[in-house]
């Protein structure tokens, strides 16, 4: 049997580092990836082959969070120009732009995409009906520091939030009322859910921890090899993939933990990790201003990936619609 190398595909565009991604679910059209840059300006790909579709102009600071409504037709972005924006996603027109007091640094649609939460360095969390946008939004206080991230649970009863005063914090959605707070010995600076909406995996220092949703209990943690800034489950819950410090992409066993593989492809940092909805591939965004999408079975005829033999000279570069497979023959 022929032994395949993992040849990621490489999305260039961005001039500076790429701190934010995410995917829509799967739609008619397929399904798409936007990614938010200190460049300040977050772009939309088709996310299987990760072709540039477009970009948001329309931010005057570094854009610190980025993400996509299930269907892919609106997007949101928070930014250091102290704004959250909502987008078209099909047209790319700036829709609506909720000032906030200090740099946005997360923000997430509920799952209806009704409504839009964001997490600030004001230390506060926000939810704003897209309905009414001129209402005063639901704000919740109790954080004592700058907030990394922030989402909706599934049903969009709960939120939970991550921050600098090393806490992770689970909030009523209806009324701002703290739940549950949970204390880390170092700061969570990811929050990501997984696709059934039942775990929550978090990231602080080396270590990457799966919580219980519903209660917030803990179900199982593992130390990673370097500092980890983030992780994503896949939909079959038998692996999960991380990314940190030291530059490489990991694949982990869900069950025990134990190293699966590990690859090299950034030139720096990996900020964000995330699966695609069909668990095909997982994407990453890294500190170099690219961002790089992996195959979840090596080898496997998928996008644009081809089945055969990659060697070291061969490369995917994928870049204003148009991408190439080099291989020595």
């Amino acid at each position: 049997m022929a032994n395949f190398r993992q040849t990621p595909l490489t999305c260039s565009g961005h001039t500076r580092p790429v701190v934010d991604l995410d995917f829509s679910d799967i739609t008619p059209c397929g399904y798409f990836l936007i990614s938010a840059c200190k460049d300040g300006k977050p772009m939309i790909r088709q996310g299987d082959t990760g072709d540039w579709i477009g970009t948001f102009e329309g931010h005057k600071g570094a854009v610190w969070s980025a993400t996509l409504n299930k269907d892919a037709t609106r997007a949101a972005t928070g930014a250091a120009d102290f704004t959250a924006k909502i987008w078209d996603a099909e047209k790319g027109d700036e829709l609506h732009t909720f000032s906030h007091r200090h740099i946005v640094k997360s923000v997430d649609f509920n799952r209806a995409g009704t409504h839009l939460l964001t997490g600030s360095n004001e230390k506060l969390l926000r939810i704003f009906d897209l309905n009414k946008t001129d209402a005063e939004p639901l704000q919740f206080a109790g954080h004592t520091s700058n907030i990394r991230a922030a989402l909706f649970s599934t049903d969009g009863k709960r939120v939970f939030s991550a921050s600098d005063d090393k806490t992770v914090r689970a909030w009523d959605a209806s009324d701002g009322t703290e739940l549950k707070r949970l204390d880390f010995s170092a700061i969570p600076n990811s929050l990501v859910l997984s696709s059934d909406g039942k775990t929550i995996v978090l990231t602080y220092g080396q270590f990457i921890a799966f919580y219980n949703s519903e209660t917030l209990e803990k179900i199982k943690e593992f130390e990673a090899p370097a500092p980890i800034n983030s992780a994503s489950l896949h939909p079959c819950e038998k692996f999960f993939v991380a990314g940190g410090e030291d530059f490489k992409m990991y694949k982990f066993d869900y069950e025990t933990g134990a190293e699966i593989e590990s690859f090299k492809g950034h030139f720096g940092p990996v900020h964000c990790v995330r699966f695609s909805p069909d668990g095909e591939l997982y994407a990453s965004g890294s500190e170099d201003g690219t961002l790089r999408l992996w195959q979840t079975t090596v080898g496997k005829t998928y996008g644009l990936w081809k089945c055969i033999v990659p060697d070291d000279n061969n490369s995917f570069d994928v870049q204003n619609n148009t991408a190439e497979l080099k291989v020595e023959t």
